[in-house]
């Protein structure tokens, strides 16, 4: 190849007046940080109304049933496992709320015929 037939432009350099130290840049830059604050709310458990349907509204067991879901979902909580204890937490809340109906229906029912009964007569 013949070298002279390609010739590099000439460009001659900016020079750029500047009295910062090297490597610094020339004005102050600003930074933005952002902070994530996660909240990691335990889990409920309901433990306290588990324990009192499982005294007072036991209709087919449930109240037991919600117990021991409660009970599991307070040792995943301990255990660190927060998926796991939510999952059992929202079980036993089912649970509990079924077992709290059942027995709503239970009494309402009865009271509701003696009343009718009662203002037939």
């Amino acid at each position: 190849m013949n070298c002279e037939s390609q010739r590099a432009e000439v460009v001659p350099l900016q020079e750029e007046m500047y009295d910062g130290t090297p490597g610094q840049p020339e004005t102050s830059t600003l930074v933005q940080y952002t902070t994530v604050n996660i909240n990691t709310e335990p889990p409920k458990d309901d433990i306290i109304w588990s324990l009192c349907c499982f005294v007072y509204l036991n209709p087919c067991c449930l109240g037991l049933a919600a117990l021991i879901y409660s009970i599991k979902a307070r040792d995943r909580k301990v255990a660190g496992d927060l998926d796991g204890a939510r999952h059992y937490g929202s079980t036993a809340r089912c649970i509990n709320i079924l077992a709290t109906a059942l027995v709503f229906i239970m009494i309402l029912i009865p009271i509701t015929i003696i009343i009718v009964r009662i203002k037939a007569y």
